[in-house]
């Protein structure tokens, strides 16, 4: 017997016959003797409503009230998964994260994890009930509602699984794995049957939608066992994440991702001294804008420098108007950027121990006659920014220049 937390997704649970689908696979987890913990989002698309019925009253809803109104989708698909379990003669108890007392800290819609006072399931789970968690959702110290913002179900789901110690964490998506690569632009894009929790962490932060990228951090933090499944197929193993050292031999490439939210801002002719890179980003981040990608390049009459950077593309406004308010205070002779970007990043823990992965990669695209707007590595990323026409090119050229469509 095994104890085992699944989470289900918005499209899992998107209408009373999917939801139904849910509770005969649970049912079937039952009946093999498993211990279950079942964690929801709210129904696809309720969230969005919910928010933008909130912005009909207020244009800038109010945080504590906003978190207070969306965490009730989550209400409705738990209590209805409990019915169609007790339908089908099982014991199911559901819960809000106030009732499991998932606590977290008080930043209203985009609040994080402090603990989980799991006495309450533990209780129930070894009286035979199936429990069903609202995801998404906890509550502060003083007790006000709060939610873990986009894709915080996952987070929850893992999190509740680190502090049950349970056997292993099932996340149920509308897709049946890990890919090397989105299979909408390579079909030829292949399911990995393991990928390690650094490989995925890059992933889903390079612009991988598989996971949210908190419940990755979480897994990897407190070694939860964590695979992904599809909710729409019977059978199937789906992608296991797990540790390096866990793993045989690795591919050199595990994956590419890629991400279209990106914009470019580049700070031109701004004077070469200690503390202007502060100057230029610290009122970036005051604003609360994320930075990703930055390089800095000394002029030809090494007194002055040009700085670039990259933000997310709903950020891009914003940060080019905070740069042009300070422009004079931080001597730059121009603020330019570009919102017609892309990222495309080659993910692969077998780059540690491989030399030429920059080389093909910059070679591959060179031929396909694709120019390299900025360049960034880890020990275990290649990363370059393009122009964005160019997004579906790089990605499938790049897919077969590393044989990712063959098993490995």
């Amino acid at each position: 017997m095994a104890l085992i937390v699944q989470k289900y997704g918005g499209t899992s649970v998107g209408n009373p016959e999917r939801i139904k689908n849910v509770a005969q696979r649970v049912a079937r987890f039952k009946a093999q003797g498993h211990q279950v913990v079942v964690v929801l989002s709210a129904m696809s698309g309720e969230t969005n409503r919910l928010i933008d019925l909130a912005k009909t009253i207020q244009s800038h809803p109010d945080p504590r009230e906003l978190d207070v109104m969306v965490s009730t989708g989550e209400q409705v698909t738990i209590a209805l998964l409990s019915m169609a379990l007790m339908e089908m003669g099982l014991k199911a108890k559901s819960y809000t994260g106030a009732q499991v007392r998932i606590v977290t800290d008080d930043a209203h819609t985009k609040a994080r994890i402090l603990s989980i006072d799991e006495e309450n399931l533990r209780r129930d789970l070894n009286a035979g009930y199936v429990a069903v968690v609202a995801g998404f959702q906890g509550v502060d110290e003083k007790g006000n509602i709060t939610t873990l913002g986009r894709g915080g179900s996952d987070t929850t789901g893992v999190a509740l699984a680190a502090a049950l110690k349970a056997d292993e964490c099932q996340i149920y998506t509308d897709v049946d794995g890990v890919y090397t690569t989105d299979p909408r632009i390579v079909p030829e894009a292949r399911k990995l049957k393991t990928i390690t929790f650094e490989e995925m962490l890059e992933m889903a932060s390079l612009g991988s939608k598989v996971l949210q990228i908190r419940s990755v951090e979480f897994a990897g933090k407190y070694k939860v066992k964590l695979r992904v499944l599809s909710s729409f197929e019977e059978e199937g193993e789906g992608t296991l994440i797990t540790f390096e050292e866990d793993a045989m031999e690795q591919p050199i490439i595990s994956g590419i991702a890629f991400n279209r939210d990106e914009a470019k801002i580049t700070v031109l002719g701004v004077p070469d001294r200690p503390g202007i890179a502060y100057a230029i980003l610290g009122p970036v981040a005051d604003a609360n804008i994320d930075v990703d990608m930055i390089i800095q390049n000394v002029g030809a009459d090494g007194t002055t420098t040009d700085f670039t950077f990259t933000v997310n593309r709903s950020e891009y406004a914003k940060a080019i108007a905070i740069l042009r308010d300070v422009q004079n205070t931080i001597g730059a002779r121009e603020i330019k950027g570009d919102d017609k970007i892309v990222k495309v990043s080659l993910v692969g823990v077998g780059m540690r121990s491989h030399s030429g992965i920059a080389s093909t990669m910059f070679k591959t695209l060179a031929a396909e006659g694709i120019n390299l707007q900025m360049i960034s590595t880890s020990e275990i990323k290649i990363s370059v920014v393009i122009d964005e026409k160019y997004l579906e090119l790089a990605v499938r050229v790049l897919h077969k220049a590393f044989n990712l469509e063959q098993a490995a």
